[in-house]
C-alpha cells in the first residue's frame, strides 16, 4: 500500500515538474521509474494474492481430511454403539 501511494506521489511530483517547464526527457524518465516501480508493486501484489490462495487451498484440504476422519470415527462409534444395542437386547429377550 506504501509503494501504491509512494508511486501516486511521484507521478504528482512528475506531472508538477512538467508543468513547472521541466524538459519532457527528464519528466519521462521520472515516468518511466513511476512505471516500474507500479510494475514491482503490481507483481509483488500477485504473488502475495497467489501466495494467500495457496495457503487458502492447503487449509481447506486440511479441513476437509480432518472432517471426513472424524465422520468415520462416529460412523464407527455409531455402528459400534448399534452392536452393543443389539447384543444387549438379544441377552434381554433370551434370558
Amino acid at each position: 500500500m506504501r509503494k501504491i501511494v509512494f508511486a501516486a506521489a511521484v507521478a504528482t511530483s512528475a506531472l508538477g515538474l512538467a508543468a513547472c517547464g521541466e524538459t519532457a526527457d527528464a519528466v519521462g524518465e521520472v515516468a518511466e521509474g513511476v512505471e516500474a516501480d507500479a510494475t514491482s508493486v503490481v507483481e509483488g501484489a500477485g504473488d502475495a494474492v497467489e501466495g494467500a490462495a495457496d495457503a487458502t487451498g492447503e487449509a481447506v484440504d486440511g479441513a476437509a481430511e480432518a472432517t471426513g476422519e472424524a465422520v468415520d470415527g462416529a460412523v464407527e462409534a455409531t455402528g459400534d454403539a448399534a452392536e452393543a444395542t443389539m447384543e444387549a437386547a438379544e441377552e434381554a429377550v433370551t434370558e
